[in-house]
């Protein structure tokens, strides 16, 4: 009997535990809520766009080419009208995200492994493997990412595979910087020395002392760098270096549009709209996961 009264009463001393502090953080922060739903929402087109697309994104109709979007009196059958090729313009929109989701997901992926991989040795051991990595990284910083990206990709093919794996190369020097100096503020704190007093081994060290330590830095980095390879790809396709036709690509819609911006603007202002949508969901929600994981709000 003394047990069941005294529960309430230590729950109340006690406090919240820590996931119910984690979960007040992240339903707390209308940014993080925000971002996450409109995110989420993307990927589920992207996921189940042969399901909601009404029209197949690559078929042509000459007859019904340049129609508008409902709300400019155009007909149902077509929401968002259809192209200069009679393509269905909403059909396409839904196909783009899952080219622009895949490229800026994959790019960051590739430049996450590279970047943190270098950082972290640069920090942790410092003298020469830090002297080697900041070389790297100033030479990096020494070459234009888009001036790069466009003699690459103008030399190779403009292709998905060719985009994505030249922007993963392309964008590892802010993950290297950030790890870098993240490592270099953790590895003289107590509990680093402690696993290293104990015999702990190099690699145990790195991920279970250092890494959870600096991931809320990693994950800003993430989400910033994931929004400028879509960024930078929607510059490629609509440079016509970028993703080639017919593939649907937001950037390929907005260059496809560029010619009859000023008859029919919607063109041009609907995967424009969408992109910006996209990009800032993406950093709202790294905003708002660089808020709930950092260290300062844990308690």
């Amino acid at each position: 009997m003394s047990d069941m009264t005294t529960d309430p009463l230590l729950a109340q001393i006690t406090g919240p535990t820590p996931g119910q502090l984690l979960r007040r953080r992240i339903f707390g922060h209308q940014g993080l809520l925000i971002g996450a739903v409109v995110l989420a929402l993307l990927v589920l087109v992207a996921l189940f766009a042969p399901v909601l697309a009404p029209h197949d994104p690559y078929a042509q109709n000459l007859l019904e080419r340049m129609q508008p979007p409902v709300f400019l009196g155009g007909t149902w059958n077509h929401p968002l009208g259809t192209d200069h090729l009679g393509r269905d313009y909403l059909s396409r929109l839904i196909y783009g995200a899952r080219v622009s989701l895949l490229i800026g997901t994959i790019a960051a992926l590739i430049s996450g492994l590279i970047g943190t991989a270098m950082g972290v040795a640069a920090g942790y051991f410092g003298g020469r493997v830090d002297a080697v990595v900041t070389f790297l990284i100033n030479v990096r910083l020494a070459m234009p990412v888009v001036l790069v990206a466009l003699a690459v990709v103008a030399i190779m093919g403009g292709s998905l595979q060719v985009v994505i794996v030249v922007l993963g190369l392309l964008l590892w020097d802010r993950f290297a910087v950030v790890m870098r100096s993240s490592t270099l503020q953790v590895r003289g704190r107590e509990y680093v020395a402690a696993a290293r007093a104990v015999g702990c081994s190099t690699p145990r060290i790195l991920l279970s002392e250092i890494m959870p330590n600096i991931v809320n830095n990693l994950i800003v980095v993430v989400t910033l760098e994931m929004a400028h390879a879509i960024l930078l790809e929607a510059a490629l396709s609509f440079l016509g270096l970028g993703v080639q036709p017919p593939t649907p690509s937001w950037g390929l819609m907005v260059s496809e549009g560029k010619n009859m911006m000023l008859f029919e603007p919607w063109m041009v202002l609907i995967p424009g709209a969408v992109l910006f949508v996209l990009v800032l969901a993406i950093n709202l929600m790294g905003d708002g996961l660089r808020d709930v994981t950092a260290p300062e709000n844990r308690s």
